[in-house]
């Protein structure tokens, strides 16, 4: 009796990690794609298809302006395709934009200006950021935001804050002259900054003190799994009167909302930067299968709350991964599209053949080597369940 309640816990907790994942990146997705139809429809582009998913169509109907709309079997992503697009990528069939008639040019993606066909491209990786900032402005709007303020409490022994000097009661002001509003923040800025060195001011009783201190570098455990990042070795003082309920209007939340966005990209530029220098581990490049079991553990700790918030971080990703030049993605298309510009007419059809199969092999190299480290954390997909 033991054993089958385990399996069916184990049972229930997988299908409630499959079904946060497809609501997660579903919604993702579809605000990606959605970007790139609308625009496309607003430039008199004719759009072929609408995909949720890639491989054998589930369902689908077509809408009255033709476009059929489908939900394919392999919930991994999504395309659309337009006139005169060879595949799901794109890429031009340039023997049949050669054989369209007059009528068939009009609602050709390959017809029409650069202009209009490098906004109907970035559209999508917009449409990402703007899910994100739309998400955390919500969030800020309805719910507000609890603050917890900087002040330490305690200092670890042999920690990195102890070295610096920092004391209990200190009140953090700044680090790097960034003002500090929340242990929030300061715990963001440290943990992006191991192993460098960080000027900063604190209040100590009414008197200004300026420490220097360099975050060690620990592996810590979140709702998002284990995680690398830097940390001084202090715990804030979490009585009530620091803490504080932060109320936001309309325009307030918006603001939020790009601040949090923009937080977002800065934080996975500095992350990436740390890896091109070799400061940081690339373990915690992921794949979908650590995106799942990160959407089921937020999910059952979070809630809708947590997974909307998970679909920020996500959106905001997938939007930045886009954007990067390499053909088979938008930022390869856009790169074609200002070479072009500069040229004043496009790249030869064997270029861009080969820029593409170039990009399709950087592709899979990337997947093959994110799949690779999600299955080095898969024990904890099974895990998680408790």
């Amino acid at each position: 009796m033991e054993l089958l309640g385990g399996v069916g816990g184990a049972a229930v907790a997988l299908a409630g990690t499959i079904l946060a994942f497809l609501f997660v990146l579903t919604l993702v997705v579809f605000v990606h794609e959605y970007g790139h139809f609308i625009v496309a429809r607003w430039c008199g582009v004719k759009v072929r298809a609408f995909s949720i998913g890639f491989g054998t169509e589930l369902f689908g109907w077509y809408d009255r302006k033709g476009t059929r709309w489908r939900v394919s079997a392999i919930p991994l992503g999504g395309y659309v395709k337009f006139e005169g697009d060879a595949n799901a990528a794109s890429a031009p069939d340039f023997d049949a934009v050669k054989a369209m008639s007059a009528e068939e040019r009009q609602g050709s993606i390959f017809h029409k200006p650069v202009g209009q066909r490098a906004a109907i491209v970035a559209a999508g990786p917009f449409a990402n950021f703007l899910l994100a900032i739309a998400i955390f402005a919500a969030m800020a709007y309805f719910n507000g935001r609890q603050i917890l303020l900087p002040r330490i409490e305690t200092v670890q022994t042999g920690s990195a804050a102890e070295r610096a000097g920092f004391q209990p009661g200190d009140l953090v002001l700044s680090i790097d002259d960034v003002a500090i509003e929340s242990f929030a923040d300061m715990q963001r800025i440290v943990g992006m900054n191991a192993g460098e060195s960080l000027t900063v001011r604190v209040d100590r009783g009414g008197v200004e003190a300026s420490l220097v201190a360099v975050p060690d570098l620990r592996e810590v455990t979140s709702p998002l799994g284990a995680q690398r990042i830097g940390v001084l070795g202090i715990q804030a003082a979490n009585s009530p009167e620091n803490w504080r309920t932060e109320r936001y209007g309309l325009t307030a939340a918006v603001g939020v909302g790009l601040s949090d966005t923009w937080q977002v990209v800065t934080q996975t530029y500095h992350y990436l930067g740390r890896v091109i220098t070799g400061k940081e581990s690339t373990e915690q490049l992921s794949g979908p299968i650590r995106i799942a079991e990160v959407s089921g553990r937020v999910a059952r700790l979070g809630g809708l709350g947590g997974l909307l918030n998970l679909a920020a971080l996500l959106s905001v990703s997938i939007g930045l991964i886009n954007l990067v030049p390499i053909p088979m993605l938008d930022g390869g298309h856009l790169l074609f599209y200002a070479i072009e510009a500069v040229r004043g007419r496009p790249l030869s059809e064997q270029a861009q053949e080969f820029g593409f199969r170039i990009g399709l092999a950087l592709v899979v190299i990337l997947m093959l080597f994110v799949t690779w480290n999600d299955l080095s954390h898969i024990g904890g997909l099974f895990g998680a369940g408790g």
